[in-house]
């Protein structure tokens, strides 16, 4: 009977202790999580001995929330209904992706799903050409924001680019990029990198720190090509760390979104979010 008592005791000790070692501040909502949110100290559990660790319900569906904290779930397509919008929310609530990237038309709507999560609103400016006057860019970039945009993807003036006509690029960024800040908003700045010589990818992504964007980002997903890393790598080496660097256009598996991440990239723009939380294999690019 002491036996017993004696072992009842020393097992509730044992979890308050491997309570009070991973547990810590809010990150505990019931300990048994932490075998996903307190990685480093599971690691040390094992190292120093543990054959198994307990976890409660549900865990085995946890998610990688460092990558998803990454992801832009997007959903671009002209067709897309209210109905696609609601499930992209749903989506990247249950992943804690960083945002969901739609066309302005649906950012009151997200605004509204998404309200009171961590989930921030993003949408597109100028898009996909690039093509319109500063002023409509502006504007667009204010409504979106006064809609319930937390971030801005705006795509650059490719043509002026590639004519060298840099103070007219500069001005167009720099627009977005100061009406963004007025409302506390992130600016991106697509490149569309895919019809850009390696030169103009460099000059436009010094152009874009010169002009205050919070990111540079490799393409729309609407042109000839998509994110390399070897795009990733060029721009993250040109704007260094006050700068981030977003991929997007062609990252459909986990295997993508991690070499993107390793050349550089800060955020990762996929409509195949879902698939690359979940492993998916890449099945080729364009």
């Amino acid at each position: 009977m002491e036996f017993a008592k004696e072992k009842k005791v020393s097992k509730e000790f044992l979890e308050k202790t491997l309570h009070d070692f991973y547990c810590k501040d809010e990150s505990c909502k019931g300990w048994e999580t932490n075998v996903i949110t307190q990685p480093k100290a599971i690691n040390n559990i094992v190292d120093n001995g543990a054959s198994r660790i307990a976890a409660g319900p549900g865990v085995g569906d946890a998610i990688d929330k460092a990558l998803a904290r990454k992801i832009d779930h997007t959903l671009l397509k002209p067709e897309g209904t209210p109905n696609e919008i609601k499930s992209l929310c749903e989506e990247a609530k249950r992943f804690s992706f960083a945002s969901v990237c739609v066309n302005p038309c649906h950012v009151s709507l997200c605004s509204e799903l998404l309200r009171g999560t961590e989930v921030k609103v993003c949408t597109v400016i100028g898009f996909p050409l690039g093509a319109t006057t500063t002023e409509t860019k502006r504007f667009e970039a204010e409504q979106a924001i006064k809609n319930g945009a937390h971030e801005v993807d705006m795509v650059i003036n490719i043509g002026m680019l590639k004519s060298g006509n840099y103070d007219f690029v500069f001005n167009d960024v720099n627009q977005v990029a100061l009406a963004a800040k007025k409302n506390n908003a992130v600016c991106k700045v697509i490149l569309e990198t895919a019809l850009l010589t390696d030169e103009e990818k460099v000059k436009a992504c010094l152009i874009c720190k010169k002009a205050g964007a919070d990111f540079v980002k490799t393409s729309t997903g609407f042109s000839k090509g998509g994110a390399t890393a070897g795009d990733v790598a060029l721009m993250k080496y040109v704007v260094g760390s006050s700068v981030g660097v977003k991929a997007s256009g062609g990252i459909r598996s986990r295997e993508d979104a991690d070499a993107m991440i390793a050349s550089g990239a800060d955020r990762i723009g996929a409509s195949a979010s879902v698939k690359i939380m979940l492993g998916g294999k890449s099945e080729g690019k364009y």
